[in-house]
C-alpha cells in the first residue's frame, strides 16, 4: 500500500478526480494549501499599495491505494493535471504500513475499498462521456 499525496493547481481539480475515478481510485482527501515551487512572485496592486504574492493557492490531494493501483493512480494524476507550465504540480509517493476502517476493523486492502465504488466510478464515467 502506498500514500499519494499530490499537490496541483486548484483549476485542474475537475479534470483529475474525473481522471482518479476513471482509474479506480474512489477514497481521496482534499485539502487547500498554499505554497511556492518554481513560479515566479505575482505583484499586485490594492487599494493603491504593490502587493508581493509569494505563495500560489494549490490544492493537496491524498489517496492510500493498494499496489495494483499506484501506477494507474500515478498515470491518472499526470494525464489530467499537466498543462506544461511551472506550478502543475507534485506527486509524492510514501509506504503504508497498516490501514485500519474504524466503522467494521476491517484492515489494509479491505479497508481501502470503499462501499460505494462502483456507483462512484459509474457516475464518474457518465459525467466525463457527458462532458465530450
Amino acid at each position: 500500500m502506498k500514500l499519494i499525496t499530490t499537490v496541483i493547481r486548484p483549476e485542474r481539480l475537475p479534470q483529475v478526480k474525473a481522471a482518479l475515478f476513471r482509474a479506480g481510485v474512489t477514497g481521496i482527501t482534499i485539502s487547500r494549501a498554499s505554497g511556492h515551487g518554481g513560479e515566479r512572485e505575482l505583484q499586485e496592486t490594492y487599494r493603491g499599495s504593490t502587493l508581493v504574492l509569494e505563495f500560489r493557492e494549490k490544492v493537496r490531494i491524498e489517496m492510500v491505494c493498494s499496489e495494483p493501483f499506484v501506477e494507474p493512480t500515478i498515470n491518472a494524476i499526470l494525464s489530467s493535471a499537466r498543462t506544461g507550465e511551472v506550478g502543475d504540480g507534485k506527486i509524492f509517493v510514501q509506504p503504508i504500513e497498516r490501514v485500519i476502517r474504524i466503522r467494521t476493523g476491517e484492515v489494509d486492502n479491505a479497508a481501502l475499498t470503499a462501499v460505494n465504488a462502483d456507483e462512484v466510478q459509474r457516475r464518474a464515467l457518465g459525467a466525463v462521456a457527458s462532458a465530450d
